[in-house]
């Protein structure tokens, strides 16, 4: 399959976009397909990758955040999968287990994450992001209380809701045209990586 919009070359990039795509693609050694089917609109592109930043690289930004990396791909995943959105699953999927270091986890989080292998304070992180992402002008006060009870701030809340609304962007890009994930997502971090030199 492919998608459903063609892709611009990397020749055909504006530089600003050529030189954070090679970047990309110096660090993960493939360019994520989502990196140049964005590209045919310059301006979303870097809008798109600005907002993702700033919530998925808060650091980058000067925010500090208690959310970690993996549970920042955790909401990813599970959101994406209740939107049934095959990009998103693959890509943070692959990312989910490098970041938690557990093989099993995406494929658990994307098919039911209330039986995953998770603590229970992801647990109530993603109740709150399904609830965000499936029923979101049901909620109310107490579905912050447990969130508070794990230990989150508001402003962790905000990434939670922030992350999945988000997401639910890409998802639907990505589903309308079709775009499928690189062949390397689908083997990144299921089997750990041989330890150099002995």
């Amino acid at each position: 399959m492919t998608t459903r919009y063609p892709a611009p070359t990397l020749a055909d990039l504006p530089d600003d976009i050529r030189a954070k795509v090679l970047a990309v693609q110096e660090k993960a050694g493939f360019v994520p397909n989502v990196f140049l089917a964005l590209a045919r609109r310059p301006a979303e592109w870097r809008a798109f990758f600005a907002y993702h930043d700033a919530l998925m690289e808060p650091e980058s930004v000067g925010r500090a955040s208690s959310l970690t990396k993996g549970d920042r791909e955790m909401i990813v995943v599970a959101t994406s999968s209740a939107n049934q959105c095959l990009y998103c699953v693959v890509a943070h999927g692959a990312l989910l287990r490098i970041y938690e270091k557990k093989p099993l986890v995406t494929d658990q989080v994307a098919a039911n994450y209330r039986k995953a292998d998770i603590s229970e304070r992801q647990h109530a992180m993603l109740d709150f992001a399904m609830k965000v992402c499936l029923r979101s002008a049901e909620l109310n006060e107490s579905d912050f209380a447990p969130l508070h009870a794990h230990g989150f701030s508001d402003e962790d809340i905000w990434d939670i809701a922030a992350i999945t609304a988000f997401f639910g962007l890409s998802n639907r890009i990505a589903s309308f045209s079709n775009m499928m994930p690189n062949p390397e997502f689908y083997l990144m971090g299921r089997v750990p990586r041989e330890k150099k030199g002995g």
